[in-house]
Order: structure tokens, then sequence, then C-alpha cells
């Protein structure tokens, strides 16, 4: 049986890659070949860099202003949502998420780019009163040019979503490297880039691996600025590249992300935030909630709702409504999840619940939801990030200690919080070291809201207000409005 073909987005045309290779997608659900994505060369990235810079520097869209821009970003919002269905069955196929998870995903996907829109004519500068006589300021912000987006397998649409809106609001050209493990919806993605009227080169895809395509890309010299999601280790090689060039980059990267329930909290509700947190999208999420940090007076309780509710998880085919929890994304990642299951164990973890694959799935990359308790915070199953359905579960006596704990970690995205004492949230969420902090919630998004942590979780961030400042850059502009030459050439103003 012949396989669908994906060919590239470069300079408004779907290409072939100048080394007519292709490479297999696979299922997660079934561990086969679904697709074939075009393998992209160092030649295809500066072809496509290219294109982005030159509709930069001289097409239409270099000259069309901030309302019109905004417009045809609107434009590929409602394309977005009249297509859910479509979209949703395709990230499902490519990695293996919840097809009623990407049905809701894609449902507020087109907020994103409405709230971006909406910014079009609000990005600007300031009137500054200098305290200088004759002497009139101010600024205005400008777009960097061509930036490049890499983006992850666990979320590609998502992820590129809040790269793409408010860079091309902005008013940069952008290129983007998708995960060469989940091409196929963010080239589905394109058919409304161009359907939506973005002239030619503003929007570009280059498929393929990291060497060549993602090396040839971060570390090009027309490239402005790089949007990476992904892994602490890519992320170094990303940042050595950009350093070449001196070329802006924002990181987004993994987390070991806590959840901190005391002892005033709702065990029951403290018991779902959790496993939204860590069982949601099989674990795969760079915010996962992978430590549990449970007061001892209210341990048990929570342990037994959790161990209750994930007994009763639905594990199979992420195409049916009635699956809760659906494969891993790729063979190596289950891989991976079995290791540190058997590290964690070695430690002297205990296995409460899970810890295998499960019995009923024949094909496909499946592992059950796994609850392990451990008492050595040091344990590297506590410390290093699993990306997996693994939740550590351990003990604190008091606020302090809890604190301590939820900070002993380098990486600091994301923390929730499970209290009924508003003094008491706020205090916690003021002392945790995380970019995002949840109160009695869990994986809560909006566009309206910025993304990103410190440390091994990276730098900058995405979504919000935020996103605007990280693709446009400032221009401090001065106006003597004298007549009168200098008084003295020689001394700063």
């Amino acid at each position: 049986m012949s396989l669908k073909r994906y060919k590239m987005y470069v300079n408004g045309e779907w290409i072939e890659s100048e080394s007519g290779k292709y490479f297999p997608s696979y299922n997660p659900a079934t561990g086969e070949a679904w697709c074939e994505v075009a393998e992209g060369t160092e030649e295809d990235v500066n072809r496509a860099v290219q294109a982005a810079h030159e509709a930069f520097q001289h097409s239409e869209w270099a000259e069309m202003t901030y309302t019109e821009r905004g417009k045809l970003v609107h434009k590929l919002g409602e394309l977005i949502s009249q297509n859910i269905e479509e979209l949703a069955e395709f990230e499902t196929k490519d990695n293996g998420k919840l097809l009623r998870e990407m049905r809701g995903q894609l449902t507020y996907l087109p907020e994103f780019f409405y709230y971006y829109a909406g910014l079009a004519d609000k990005i600007h500068g300031q009137t500054m009163p200098i305290d200088k006589k004759d002497i009139f300021a101010f600024t205005t912000r400008e777009p960097l040019g061509v930036v490049a987006a890499i983006t992850p397998w666990n979320s590609p649409l998502y992820l590129t979503t809040i790269k793409l809106a408010p860079a091309l609001v902005a008013g940069n050209t952008i290129v983007i490297k998708p995960s060469e493990m989940t091409s196929a919806s963010l080239l589905e993605l394109m058919k409304y880039v161009e359907e939506a009227g973005f002239p030619k080169g503003v929007v570009n895809v280059v498929t393929g691996f990291g060497m060549p395509v993602g090396n040839t890309l971060t570390a090009h010299p027309l490239v402005r600025r790089v949007a990476f999601t992904g892994g602490s280790e890519s992320a170094r090689h990303v940042v050595r590249n950009t350093a070449e060039n001196f070329a802006q980059v924002s990181l987004e990267l993994g987390g070991k992300s806590p959840n901190i329930v005391f002892e005033d909290a709702d065990p029951e509700s403290a018991a779902m935030g959790i496993i939204a947190g860590i069982f949601g999208a099989s674990g795969q999420s760079c915010v996962a909630g992978s430590r549990a940090l449970l007061h001892v007076d209210i341990y048990d309780q929570v342990l037994d709702k959790l161990v209750e509710r994930v007994k009763r998880i639905k594990i199979g085919d992420p195409l049916l409504d009635e699956t809760e929890m659906g494969p891993l994304a790729t063979e190596a990642q289950l891989e991976r999840v079995k290791e540190y299951v058997g590290i964690g164990k070695a430690e002297g973890g205990k296995v409460v619940i899970g810890g295998k694959t499960p019995e009923n799935t024949e094909t496909g990359w499946y592992f059950e939801p796994t609850i392990i308790e451990l008492t050595d915070h040091n344990a590297r199953i506590v410390q290093e990030e699993i990306f997996g359905p693994v939740l550590s579960i351990i003990p604190f006596k008091d606020e302090e200690e809890a604190i301590a704990l939820a900070n002993d970690t380098e990486y600091a995205l994301a923390t929730g919080i499970w209290t009924r004492d508003v003094a008491r949230a706020h205090r916690v969420a003021k002392a945790v070291h995380a970019g995002i902090i949840w109160v009695n919630t869990y994986r809560s998004i909006s566009p309206l809201m910025p993304i990103g942590g410190s440390g091994l979780s990276g730098h900058g961030r995405e979504s919000g207000f935020d996103a605007i400042y990280e693709y446009t850059q400032s221009k401090a502009v001065w106006i003597n409005t004298s007549s009168e030459p200098m008084p003295d050439p020689f001394i700063m103003r």
C-alpha cells in the first residue's frame, strides 16, 4: 500500500527536497508507518531562508500595515476553526494524542490567532518626556526580520501557533522546522496559510532531521531569532549556533514540575489536578506535573483517591472517544519510560500502581499510568525529566519544607498549589521558582497568559503580550527641534 507523501512548503509552493528523499512517519497507536515526509537538506534551508528574507525586505508583506497583517492572521484562525476535525485526526495519527483532546485543543487554538490579530494595531512605542530643551524623543517597535521556529513532537500545532501568530502580527517572516516525528499536521496547516492569502515566502516549512535541517537553520546568518521548544541537550546546540550570528533565542524546554498539596486542600480536587498534570497527554508535556508533594496529614487520602481513579483510566486507541490515555509518541520514548521506572525501583521507589505496558495492547507504544512512592528527593526519577506517565510522590511536613522540595530541581517551568488558604497560596506562589503557577487547577492556558520558565526550563516567553516583545525590537528616535547648532560638540547633550 502506497503511503501519503508530504512535500515541503517553501516560498508559497509545495516542493520536493533537493535530496529527492522521503522518510516515514509512524502512527504511535499501531507502530506502523502511515505517511512519508520530504527529507530536507542544507540547500532546502538556504532556499527557505532566502525566500523569507526576500519577503521581509521586498514583497507586499513589507508594505502591509499592521491592520492588514492582523486581518490575515485572523483569517488563518477562522480557517482552523472550520477544519478542526480534519486537523485533529492528522495530529492524532502522527503523535498519538487523544482525538477528543485534539478537538478541544483545536477549538481554542483559533483564539490565539484572534488574540494576536487584535493586537496588530497595538504594537507601539512611547513618547518620552526627556528633560532636555529642544529635544523630542520617542520609541517605536519594529519586526526583527526572518525568524526560525523549531517545534517538538508532543503538541505540533499548539506549539507552532504560539510562535507563528505573534511573529506574523509583528511583521516578521518565518521558517519552521517541525519534529521529524510529527510533521504532517503542520504541513496540513500550511494549506490554510496558503488559503488565507499570506504572500509567498512569509511562512515556510522545511521538514527533516536536526542534522542538517535544524543545524543549518539555527546557524543561518539571515535568521535574526530562533524560537525553540524541545529538550535541554538540543537547546545547547541551538544556543551555540545562534551565538555565532548573535541571533536572539528563546527556549521553552522541559520541566520537573511539582503539585504541592497542603493539608487543607480538597483531596479529590487535588487528585484530579495531579492526574490532569501527569496522565493527560500520557505525561508528554513540558509542564507535566511529574512530582506530587503531599502533606503528611493528607498523604494517604490523596494517594487513595489517585489510585482509585488511575485504576479506571481507559487506555487504548486515541481515535475512540472513550479512551482517556493513548500511546507514547515514539518507540524510543516508550523505552525511555521503561528504563526510568527500572531506575526508580533500583533507587528504592515503591511502584503503587502501573509500571509496565498494558496487557490489552498488542500493537503501539503504550505504557500504564504509574505512581511511585519515594522518600529520597535526590533520586534520579525525581530529578530528571522522563516525559511520560510516571508520577513520583514524596511527603512533606510543613510549608517551608514544601517550598524547599519544590525548588530542589534545575528546572523552573510550572508548579501547582493546592490549598484553601489564599494567603498561603500567595506566599508559596511567590517563593516557588517557576514561570507558571496554577492554584487549585493545572494545565490551564489562555492566549493572554505568558508561558516559559528559567534554568533548565529555558528562557523567554511565549503567548500573551510578552510574545510581541520577543518578536520585535525597540528603536529610539531623538529629534532636535532647535535651529541652532550644538553649543559644544565635545560633550554629550
